[in-house]
C-alpha cells in the first residue's frame, strides 16, 4: 500500500471526458429560483426543529443551579429558603418527584426583582440603569462577512436580557440572520425599518413643501410609498420574541431595496439628513425610553443602512478574527468610516458656517474591536500583535471557539438557549464562559458611558 507521501496530488491525471460526463447541465437564471427554493426548504426544516408544538419558538426553562450560578447571585440553600418563606413567589416545577426545580425566564425576572428590593444591598441583583437617560444603542458592524457579527450581537442581546435589561434588537441586514435567530418572519419590507426611513424623508418633504407654499411655489406631492409610511411608527414594527424581554424589528430580503431608494430620496431632497433617519424615528417614537439597550445588526457593507446604524449608535463593536486578512480588512473598514463620516461633516459644515449654525460632529461613546472565533493555541502571537497596534481599541477579551458554540449554531439558537443537560457540564461552563466574558467587557463599556452621561447631567444641572 502506498503512503500518502507517495501519492500524486488530486489535481493530476484528471480525465476531461469523465469530467464532462459528471458535469451538470448549464445553469440559467430560472435555475437560481430552484436553488433558492431548496435552501428555503432546508432553512424551514432547520428552524422547525427548534419550534414547539404550536409552531413557535419557545425559550427553555432555567434550573435552580443555573439561576444561582449565573443569574441571581445568591447561594442555592438561601434561594430555596427565600422561596419557601414567600409562597407567593414563583416556586418552579419539577420534572420528577423531588427533582430539581425549573423556572421560566419571566419567573426568573420576578425573582430577580424581589431579591433586588428585599435582598442584600451589597449584591448586584439588578443591573445599573440611570433614571431619566435614554437607552444605549449598540451597533455591531464590520464590512467583512464571517467575522461573527450576528452571533456576537445575538449573544450580547441574550446576555443583557438574562441580566435583567429590556432589549430591542433591530436587524438592518436584508439576509435576516438575526431575525431567524429570534424567530421573526417579516412578510415584506413594510415590517422592517424601511417605513421608518421613508417616514423620516416624508417628514422632511412636508417641511420643504411648507417652505415652498410660503414662497408661492407648488409643493411636491408625497407618492404612495411615502404617504403609507407616514402612518407607521416604530411601535407598529416591533414584534415580541420567545424571550420575554427581547423585542425585534426584523429584516428580510426586500429591505435591500432601501439601498436603492435612499439615494433617490437624497437626490430629490438635498437637505434631507438621511444619516439621522433611524436615530430621529427611534427617539420620536419613544423607543429609547421604552428599552434599556438597542442592538443593531448591520449588513456586511458600508451602505446607507449601515451608515444609519452607525450614526445612531452610542457604542460601536467591531468583531474580527485573529488573522492577517481580517486585521487588514478591519483597518480598511475604519479607514472607510473616517472617509464617509468626515465627508458628511465637511459637506454639512460648509452650509453651517455660512448660516452661522451649529456644526455637525459625529461622536461615539465607545468604539471597540473584539476578536472572535479565537484559538489560543494557534492565534496567540497574532492576537498579541494586533493588541500592540490597536491598544485600547481592541478588547482584551478574546471570544473563543468551543464545542457548545458549534452545536448551538446547528440548532439555529444561541448558546444561552441551549439546555446544559445536552452537554457535558464542563463543556457547557466553558462555552458560556467566553460569551459571559464578552458580555462582561461590553457591560463595562455600558456602565462607563451611562455613568459619564449621568455625571455630565449632574455637572451641567
Amino acid at each position: 500500500m502506498s503512503s500518502m507521501l507517495d501519492r500524486l496530488p488530486p489535481y493530476f491525471n484528471i480525465d476531461a471526458e469523465a469530467s464532462e460526463a459528471a458535469l451538470p447541465p448549464p445553469v440559467g437564471t430560472s435555475d437560481f429560483a430552484q436553488i433558492a427554493a431548496a435552501c428555503a426548504q432546508g432553512r424551514a426544516d432547520l428552524i422547525g426543529r427548534g419550534l414547539d408544538d404550536s409552531g413557535a419558538k419557545s425559550l427553555r426553562l432555567f434550573s435552580t443551579w443555573e439561576i444561582t450560578k449565573y443569574l441571581i447571585p445568591v447561594a442555592t440553600p438561601h434561594f430555596r429558603r427565600v422561596l419557601k418563606q414567600n409562597p407567593d413567589l414563583p416556586q418552579g416545577r419539577s420534572e420528577t418527584e423531588g427533582g430539581a426545580k425549573w423556572f421560566t425566564l419571566d419567573e426568573v425576572l420576578r425573582l430577580r426583582a424581589f431579591f433586588g428590593s428585599q435582598g442584600s444591598k451589597a449584591k448586584e441583583y439588578l443591573p445599573y440603569r440611570p433614571k431619566g437617560l435614554p437607552a444605549k444603542i449598540c451597533a455591531v458592524a464590520n464590512f467583512k462577512g464571517g467575522v461573527g457579527k450576528t452571533s456576537t450581537a445575538a449573544h450580547l442581546a441574550m446576555s443583557a436580557a438574562l441580566d435583567g435589561y429590556k432589549v430591542l434588537v433591530i436587524d438592518l441586514d436584508s439576509q435576516g440572520s438575526m431575525t431567524s435567530i429570534f424567530g421573526g418572519a417579516p412578510a415584506d419590507e413594510w415590517q422592517t425599518v424601511f417605513p421608518l426611513l421613508a417616514r423620516h424623508y416624508g417628514s422632511h418633504l412636508q417641511s420643504e413643501n411648507a417652505a415652498r407654499v410660503a414662497r408661492g411655489d407648488a409643493p411636491q406631492p408625497l407618492d404612495d410609498t411615502l404617504a403609507e409610511a407616514m402612518k407607521i411608527s416604530a411601535g407598529d414594527l416591533i414584534q415580541k420574541t420567545h424571550w420575554p424581554n427581547i423585542d425585534l424589528i426584523g429584516a428580510q430580503l426586500n429591505l435591500y431595496w432601501a439601498e436603492f431608494q435612499i439615494p433617490v430620496w437624497r437626490m430629490n431632497g438635498r437637505g434631507w439628513k438621511l444619516w439621522d433617519a433611524l436615530t430621529d424615528r427611534l427617539e420620536a417614537d419613544g423607543v429609547l425610553d421604552a428599552y434599556d439597550i438597542v442592538f443593531l445588526d448591520t449588513p456586511p457593507a458600508l451602505g446607507y443602512l449601515t451608515i444609519n446604524g452607525l450614526a445612531a449608535a452610542d457604542i460601536l463593536l467591531v468583531p474580527l478574527g485573529a488573522s492577517f486578512l481580517e486585521f487588514d480588512s478591519t483597518g480598511r473598514f475604519f479607514d472607510m468610516l473616517q472617509s464617509t463620516f468626515s465627508s458628511i461633516e465637511d459637506s454639512e459644515n460648509m452650509a453651517a458656517r455660512a448660516l452661522g449654525t451649529e456644526e455637525l460632529a459625529f461622536e461615539w461613546d465607545a468604539v471597540q474591536a473584539v476578536i472572535t472565533r479565537y484559538d489560543g493555541a494557534q492565534q496567540a502571537e497574532l492576537a498579541a500583535l494586533m493588541q500592540a497596534y490597536l491598544g485600547r481599541t481592541l478588547s482584551l477579551q478574546r471570544q473563543e471557539v468551543t464545542a457548545l458554540i458549534g452545536q448551538a449554531g446547528e440548532q439555529v439558537a444561541g448558546i444561552y438557549e441551549a439546555d446544559y443537560r445536552d452537554f457535558n457540564r464542563e463543556t457547557y461552563a466553558r462555552g458560556r464562559e467566553t460569551f459571559d466574558a464578552t458580555y462582561g467587557a461590553f457591560k463595562r463599556l455600558l456602565y462607563g458611558t451611562w455613568k459619564r452621561d449621568e455625571n455630565g447631567v449632574a455637572t451641567n444641572g
